[in-house]
């Protein structure tokens, strides 16, 4: 009997940009007992169904984008006699789909960490549970990953989670309602410690793939204070200032490291703590902008943000402390109209954002979104293929639509074309080249132009473009471009790289003095 966790990809590259962490945290969660688990990750390779035999097991992580692959996957697991179990946020939303569509033994919904072994034991007895519910871990027994089962070449950055949930509402998206407003940190040494070991295998660029990693705003803490609400104040001031002592740990580590991470535009005024981020060498942060007019926020319930020249500013000020900015636009909103996309396109370089993308707007399931589209049917539901409209993700990729919203003044082909423009635009090699200027080193500027081509040859094929030679064509050259593209970001391992003098004596503080700390 093997173990085996697959990630479903529709498209394999060879290399992956960033590690797909939860593959990793069900691994560091399998019993000892049971082996390695056998990780297959369809962003680098396909899977081969003649690893999978009767008796195995196949835990299947999904989300709205691979679900239609992922249920594929579980039906021919299924065939060759093994147990199937699926998990993830779409599994979680939709747990009849696995059943009834993807030959789901098992489906677990909620976070994984703690139920994953139990799944195991289950099933292996013969007697496993149509549903489980791991519910949503706290912050501090939130699961570390086996980096060590990583392939060797197989991502040029890693990845670290330091804290899960977001407090914010927006209405394209779903974290809120799965992940929760509480923000669910972790403590600093686990992190410390995953950090630190892949460092030592050579992975020196590390996303901290939180939901929000600015958990907590002036904004947040002024309001607590005026309503004289001393617990939350209190609260607030801790999370504050654990995150304070989380980038002071990082700024103890080999200076070769840099990291980026997810952040709302409201850290770009508060000072200290891009103070911080910059001493951490945090140098990135993918800041959702999402529309460019005070119209556009307020559709998607974004009204904290800015627009116009204020917006401009803003992002600026991410620069101002070295912070640069992945911003993301969303078009297609009932505000956009056909200028709408020369100006964010021009917004985009005026800010001097360092990248960018340009996304269509979809109704994702969980979101504010989704259940008002959902409900505008009325039961009279369009069907394609023989597939609801409203369950888009089970058509399949080369007759599914584009948008799945009427606009008011826009066809569909309007707004597709017009999305295409900007990337072209904003991505052409005399854009880029002209960003580059962000790094210094002749090599650094090549694997600038590098990965930003990458990912622009990786978005191709996202749905925007329905020409599928030129799908066909992004993706033989992404798989050449991120060949080249992994060594760029790799270093040298440094094996004995100890913990940072401020992260162990933190664990030790909290953990009394006779407690030694184990390097």
């Amino acid at each position: 009997m093997r173990i085996h966790i697959v990630n479903p990809s529709d498209m394999s590259f060879g290399v992956g940009v960033i590690t797909p962490r939860w593959l990793y945290v069900l691994a560091g969660c399998t019993p000892a007992k049971y082996g390695d688990p056998n990780i297959v990750d369809e962003t680098l390779e396909q899977i081969d169904p003649e690893q999978i035999q009767a008796g195995d097991i196949v835990g299947i992580g999904i989300h709205t984008g691979n679900a239609l692959r992922g249920l594929a996957i579980g039906r021919i697991a299924r065939e060759r006699g093994a147990w199937v179990i699926y998990g993830g946020i779409h599994a979680t939303l939709f747990p009849d789909e696995p059943r009834d569509l993807g030959a789901a033994h098992v489906v677990v919904k909620g976070d994984g960490d703690h139920v994953w072994p139990q799944v195991i034991e289950d099933c292996i007895a013969g007697n496993p549970k149509e549903e489980y519910d791991g519910g949503r871990v706290e912050g501090a027994s939130l699961s570390k990953a086996r980096w060590d089962l990583m392939p060797p070449k197989g991502y040029m950055w890693a990845s670290v989670q330091t804290v899960r949930g977001c407090p914010k509402h927006c209405s394209f998206c779903s974290v809120w309602r799965t992940d929760g407003q509480q923000p669910r940190q972790r403590s600093n040494f686990p992190v410390m410690q995953e950090i630190v070991e892949l460092r030592r295998l050579g992975y020196r660029f590390i996303a901290l793939a939180d939901d929000n990693f600015y958990p907590v705003t002036l904004t947040d803490l002024a309001l607590a204070e005026k309503q004289g609400n001393q617990a939350r104040l209190a609260e607030l001031t801790r999370l504050r200032q654990e995150r304070f002592e989380l980038m002071d740990q990082l700024a103890e580590l080999p200076g070769d490291m840099v990291f980026f991470t997810q952040i709302t535009m409201e850290a770009a005024e508060d000072v200290e703590f891009l103070k911080r981020m910059r001493a951490a060498r945090i140098r990135g942060g993918l800041v959702g902008v999402e529309a460019v007019t005070e119209a556009g926020l307020k559709s998607v319930f974004k009204d904290f943000n800015l627009s116009g020249e204020n917006l401009i500013h803003r992002l600026k000020q991410f620069r101002e402390y070295d912070v640069h900015v992945l911003g993301s636009f969303i078009f297609g909103l009932p505000s956009d109209r056909e200028e709408t996309f020369k100006a964010t396109s021009e917004l985009a370089i005026k800010a001097n954002l360092t990248f960018a993308q340009f996304v269509m707007m979809t109704p994702f399931p969980g979101t504010v979104d989704f259940g008002r589209w959902e409900k505008s049917f009325n039961g009279d539901v369009p069907m394609v293929e023989g597939v609801p409209i409203t369950r888009y993700w089970r058509i399949p990729a080369e007759v599914r639509p584009k948008m799945f919203t009427p606009h008011p003044t826009m066809s569909t082909d309007e707004i597709r074309e017009r999305t295409q423009g900007v990337w072209d635009d904003f991505y052409s090699l005399k854009e880029v080249w002209r960003r580059a200027d962000c790094v210094k080193s002749l090599k650094a500027k090549l694997a600038f132009v590098l990965i930003s081509k990458l990912y622009r040859q990786m978005y191709a094929n996202t749905g925007i473009s329905t020409d599928s030679a030129r799908r066909e064509k992004a993706n033989r050259m992404a798989r050449f471009i991120a060949g080249i593209t992994r060594r760029l970001f790799r270093t040298k391992e440094m094996p004995g790289l100890p913990m940072p003098p401020l992260a162990a004596a933190g664990a030790l503080a909290s953990r009394g003095p006779l407690v030694t700390i184990s390097h």
